[in-house]
């Protein structure tokens, strides 16, 4: 089923995302639903906050960035096999060079800016078995966890660029906030009126 995407300005987006057991209810079908709910928004990661759920859990599937033809052959062939659900994700470490890149989110269409992020991190989570499992990633896919991981923490790609470019975004934020935008898959809006 896919599900409403919350957009900027709920307050569940600046939730801390609370710890999943295994008999959290209808889990299985939750991750489907967000997984299909991520496909149907053309994205590559999603949270659960960004399906109003403040859980510890976010899908990745960076499928599509093997077409980037401005990625080299190695990162493609990396992001071309890399489909994985986190839960109870905890970042153990961030490390190595900043590097920038153009994020956008869902829940923040239209908004794109360059946030430059450590490129390389050590994490440790659970798949859908359950079993704690603590992993290193690099380049690209480093940075798809990384930003849906902040997603589990109450952080926003927005948090992360300058005053300025957030002064310069400010009509564009305002304009999600009250459902002034079009996308072509289905949002929930905090501030729209009739909610």
């Amino acid at each position: 089923m896919i599900l409403p995407i919350i957009g900027y300005g709920d307050p569940v987006l600046r939730k801390v995302g609370v710890d999943i057991t295994p008999e959290h209810p209808n889990l299985k079908e939750t991750i489907a639903n967000m997984y299909e709910t991520m496909y149907n928004a053309s994205g590559v990661g999603l949270a659960a906050p960004q399906v109003g759920m403040a859980l510890r859990m976010f899908v990745i599937d960076a499928t599509p960035f093997s077409d980037d033809e401005d990625l080299a052959e190695e990162e493609k062939t990396k992001m071309s096999a890399f489909k994985k659900t986190f839960i109870n994700a905890k970042m153990i470490k961030e490390e190595g060079e900043e590097w920038v890149f153009n994020e956008g989110c869902l829940s923040i269409p239209d908004v794109r800016e360059d946030v430059y992020r450590k490129e390389k991190i050590t994490i440790e989570y659970c798949e859908e078995d359950f079993v704690m499992k603590t992993e290193v990633f690099d380049g690209l896919i480093a940075r798809v966890i990384q930003h849906e991981y902040d997603h589990i923490e109450g952080v926003l790609f927005t948090d992360k660029i300058s005053s300025l470019k957030k002064r310069l975004i400010q009509k564009k934020l305002k304009n999600i906030l009250e459902g002034k935008t079009f996308q072509d898959y289905r949002m929930k809006f905090f501030g729209k009126k009739g909610r």
